[in-house]
């Protein structure tokens, strides 16, 4: 059983919902990322979402988008990212992370290198945003050998057809994405995400994780009663560009303040 699998089997034997934020490595900082990813886990984080920057992130809005820029012009790439999750290794060896980002950077750096690298850093899942999954076989293939979970993105206008493709080539989690649009956009309606994840449901026993709108511990809590996972980013990604200059410490409190409300809503939920 991957760590992914073992976190979900552990929080629906405890009766809870994984929260999943997403930040941006290297946003604004290597070290303040690292720091970040701790803080995160501390205040009741279950799996973390790496995002890899990248120039072109089309399933992104701005807040994302300008994470992605403030960590390239410093230079960070995918084999930072990997060492970063090596650093965050050292002292945490129970919480998953998935590494969220596009094809490029991994076809540059080839799929067996990749694999290889990702193993070692201790990655657990991968998420290529850009990767359709009807040519995804010989990476996903690569990664299921090394008991990496492949990690696919849904949404509310993915077809019957596609989403039983999907959801075949899917290991860890689905990521649904809860409203047509870029990351950050448009407003929350919990009630069609209810009625879609049922959809869904009867195409894979997989646990279904909510991302994209979520804003609010309101919101958190209000997908956790019909989701197994809620997955914050925007939110927590402009936190960081409005403090970027006020240092780690600063940006880490109150980043990590923000998922301990989501966590306290969602478990009371």
């Amino acid at each position: 059983m991957s760590r992914i699998q073992q976190v979900f089997a552990d929080l629906k034997t405890a009766g809870r919902k994984a929260l999943i934020p997403y930040i941006t490595a290297g946003d604004p900082d290597l070290d303040t990322t690292l720091m970040l990813m701790h803080e995160l886990v501390a205040k009741g984080a279950d799996i973390i979402e790496l995002g890899v920057p990248f120039s072109d992130p089309m399933a992104d809005g701005p807040t994302i988008q300008l994470a992605y820029e403030r960590a390239l012009r410093q230079g960070v790439g995918l084999n930072d990212v990997l060492a970063l999750v090596g650093r965050f290794r050292e002292t945490d060896t129970a919480t998953p992370v998935v590494l969220m980002g596009y094809m490029n950077p991994v076809e540059f750096m080839g799929y067996d290198r990749f694999v290889d690298s990702a193993v070692a850093a201790g990655v657990d899942g991968v998420l290529v945003v850009d990767m359709p999954p009807e040519e995804c076989q010989e990476l996903t293939d690569k990664l299921h050998a090394k008991e990496l979970d492949t990690i696919f993105l849904l949404t509310p206008t993915t077809s019957e057809s596609r989403a039983k493709t999907i959801c075949a080539q899917s290991s860890g989690y689905v990521y649904y994405v809860s409203i047509k649009g870029v990351t950050g956009a448009s407003t929350l309606d919990v009630d069609h995400v209810a009625q879609q994840l049922n959809r869904l449901r009867q195409f894979t026993d997989l646990p279904l994780a909510v991302g994209f709108g979520i804003k609010t511990p309101a919101d958190a809590a209000a997908v956790s009663r019909v989701a197994e996972g809620v997955i914050v980013g925007s939110a927590l990604v402009s936190v960081v560009a409005d403090l970027q200059t006020a240092g780690a410490v600063e940006i880490s409190s109150q980043v990590s303040a923000i998922i301990a409300d989501m966590r306290q809503a969602m478990d009371h939920a």
